[in-house]
């Protein structure tokens, strides 16, 4: 017996909703996708096809193709057949408004509207909704074809269900939901890389260190643990025997006054032009685009390897 197709709707294309796409029908759904930009379908259509090796490799689903994508004019007609819908629109409160009303005049009662603002709540968001309690948050990373995690979380008048079914949802097409327990600006893995691009501007306006010693300090230090275990569990494998507990009780006091230490993100934008010029120094020797593909196909090389691994999370 055939299983039935999912049909997805990708609403807005940019390089986010081109990656949402890419994935969906690297899972064999049948994609539907809107964006009222001039050329949007024939960007969007290239960026698949470039970025199909990629989801190839990671592995496709059975029926997968590049041919189930339909590029439709109108959000309506984009919408009226999904049964889950992926709004990845521009980052701005009146635009998702209209964008959820014009999905929902025409949407099925049962469709999840998922939204991938990065910053925006879904209470804001649902404000004014007819059926608010099925819009939910689903943030993804780029490039959003690769990196497995979503951030998955609901407003005050989104029911627990609609969630419960998004992280379902996503974590069946290979994705890595986490839930969102409570709404905070930013959700969660923007405000941790907040914290640190924090200290990082502040450690270059202070005149501690390049930002090309900063990027180092980062790609071949710590960041290496982290893309495998994460901050707490290599806490607790720094601990020894004694674990968390014992790392934190001991490297406690001298925490607690590095913190102090720590700058605050700049009131102003004088620091941009710094850290530009320290970025286009540290390219100087690179061609940024092909940086770009090795660091997808190392990405991809990480995934891989990390499925293999058991033990790991």
């Amino acid at each position: 017996m055939n299983e039935p197709v999912i049909n997805v709707a990708i609403v807005g294309t940019g390089v986010i909703g081109a990656g949402w796409a890419t994935h969906f029908l690297a899972q064999g759904f049948a994609v539907t996708a809107t964006d009222p930009g001039e050329g949007a379908e024939t960007r969007l259509r290239e960026w698949i096809d470039s970025s199909w090796p990629a989801v190839e490799r990671l592995g496709l689903a059975h029926g997968a193709s590049r041919q189930n994508l339909t590029f439709a004019k109108d959000v309506g007609a984009a919408v009226r057949h999904a049964d889950f819908i992926q709004e990845s629109g521009p980052e701005r409160l009146e635009v998702k408004h209209a964008l959820i009303a014009n999905i929902e005049s025409a949407a099925k009662p049962d469709a999840i509207i998922a939204s991938s603002s990065s910053g925006l709540s879904v209470s804001e968001m649902q404000t004014g909704a007819r059926h608010p309690e099925r819009i939910v948050l689903g943030h993804p990373f780029n490039p959003s074809h690769i990196i497995p995690l979503v951030e998955v979380g609901g407003g005050r008048l989104t029911s627990p269900e609609s969630v419960a079914k998004a992280i379902a949802f996503y974590a069946a097409t290979g994705k890595k939901p986490i839930r969102i327990d409570k709404e905070v600006k930013g959700h969660i893995a923007n405000r941790l890389q907040v914290a640190l691009w924090q200290e990082a501007i502040s450690l270059v306006q202070r005149g501690i260190a390049s930002v090309e010693a900063i990027d180092t300090a980062i790609a071949y230090g710590p960041g290496l643990r982290w893309a495998l275990l994460g901050p707490f569990l290599n806490l607790h494998a720094s601990g020894g025997s004694g674990g968390v507990t014992h790392v934190l009780q001991h490297l406690g006091p001298a925490q607690r006054d590095w913190a102090k230490d720590l700058g605050t993100y700049p009131e102003s934008d004088d620091y941009i032009e710094t850290i530009a010029k320290g970025v286009d120094a540290e390219l100087v020797r690179y061609e940024f685009a092909e940086m770009l593909r090795q660091r997808d196909d190392l990405l991809i090389q990480l995934l891989e390897a990390k499925r293999n691994l058991s033990q790991i999370p």
